[in-house]
């Protein structure tokens, strides 16, 4: 089978199971100009051309050892039937001369299909072999571009985590200090009201104060959304318990392995996919506990968010789980949900220990 025929075919089952398909050709262009522009390609000539001749003359081979090996096989099976009614069935060069040479023809009819079973299976292998050697001749500028791209990526992941980490640290150090200062001196206000008997100044500076308080907490909970310091500071594992112990779930946290072998996206990564987790759990689940397990080592992370709560999470339904894991994909990881209706939700993901950039 030729390559654009399974190009074809694989769009018609894309289109069967209901995902998208797009055609070879542009719709804004026309035949001439892409048929044109294909045969400017190196890979048509590298790649396409060899495989699809390669192709037609396997096949050949195939529909010729077919017919020969297991037609050829089952008349010499049947040779002696045949003989018994009289009939010399001649298969190529052989006609039996008695039944003894018919009853002998029927193992060898046997290990003629063997045979032609034998050199099919080599033929399709040879077949794969042949597709891939000539599929690894790559275009020099299509390689290059994948290259750039795969740096792009690298890069603006880098800068996207030392982003989060400069915001945690300029609210920490600047706005939440800031916040302290203030309540401090509003609980020094409210005091000194309360000396002088001004209970009209003594509530409002008392508000204020709880407002402030109140903003503080927030905020330090946008600095932990935004990169915790603990994981920064302590590792993954201390991160994650860290984050059990404030969540307002009843939490089973099984950690083992060695943190220190991950790098800061993958340990990251992991991090706030536990974190996006958890956060579901409480929001849609319906249940009040969970259970993490966290397996660390030189090969990367692999964790598991549970819990027995109603279920029926999709990924992109609104539950934040499709830009999650777009993020586990970013750095090489795999990210699958399982959520059946009413059975609960398992979140589970593998993130190698250092992405492939």
């Amino acid at each position: 089978m030729n390559e654009g025929c399974a190009l074809k075919i694989r769009s018609l089952r894309a289109q069967a199971c209901g995902e998208p398909s797009f055609p070879l050709k542009p719709s804004t262009a026309t035949w001439r100009s892409w048929v044109k522009n294909r045969l400017r390609t190196r890979s048509l000539w590298s790649t396409d051309i060899p495989v699809y001749l390669c192709a037609i003359v396997l096949s050949a081979a195939s529909l010729w050892i077919s017919f020969w090996g297991f037609a050829g096989g089952l008349v010499l099976v049947l040779e002696p039937l045949f003989w018994s009614f009289g009939i010399a069935a001649q298969m190529g060069p052989f006609i039996p001369q008695s039944m003894t040479h018919a009853i002998l023809a029927a193992p060898a009819g046997v290990l003629l299909g063997c045979a032609a079973l034998a050199l099919l299976t080599g033929i399709s292998l040879l077949r794969d072999a042949l597709r891939t050697a000539f599929s690894r001749e790559q275009d020099p500028d299509l390689v290059a571009k994948v290259d750039e791209l795969r740096s792009s990526r690298a890069s603006l992941t880098r800068a996207f985590e030392l982003e989060r980490q400069r915001i945690e640290r300029d609210l920490h150090d600047g706005a939440q200090q800031e916040l302290v200062a203030v309540i401090m001196r509003l609980g020094m206000l409210e005091a000194a009201a309360a000396s002088t008997e001004a209970p009209a100044v003594m509530s409002q500076a008392t508000q204020a104060r709880e407002h402030a308080e109140q903003a503080l907490a927030r905020l330090r909970q946008t600095v932990r959304d935004i990169h915790p310091r603990e994981l920064t500071d302590l590792g993954l594992t201390a991160a994650v318990g860290e984050l059990a112990a404030r969540s307002p779930l009843r939490i089973e946290l099984d950690a083992s392995g060695d943190d220190a072998l991950l790098s800061a996206p993958a340990a990251a990564a992991a991090y706030f996919t536990i974190s996006e987790a958890l956060t579901n759990i409480v929001k849609h689940a319906g249940t009040d506990q969970a259970v993490i397990e966290l397996r660390c080592d030189h090969t990367g992370v692999r964790l598991r968010v549970a819990d027995s709560g109603k279920g029926g999470a999709e990924v992109g339904a609104g539950t934040g789980l499709a830009g999650l894991m777009e993020r586990v994909r970013s750095v090489g990881g795999k990210l699958e949900v399982s959520s059946p209706a009413g059975e609960g939700t398992i979140v589970a993901a593998a993130v190698p220990a250092e992405p492939p950039w």
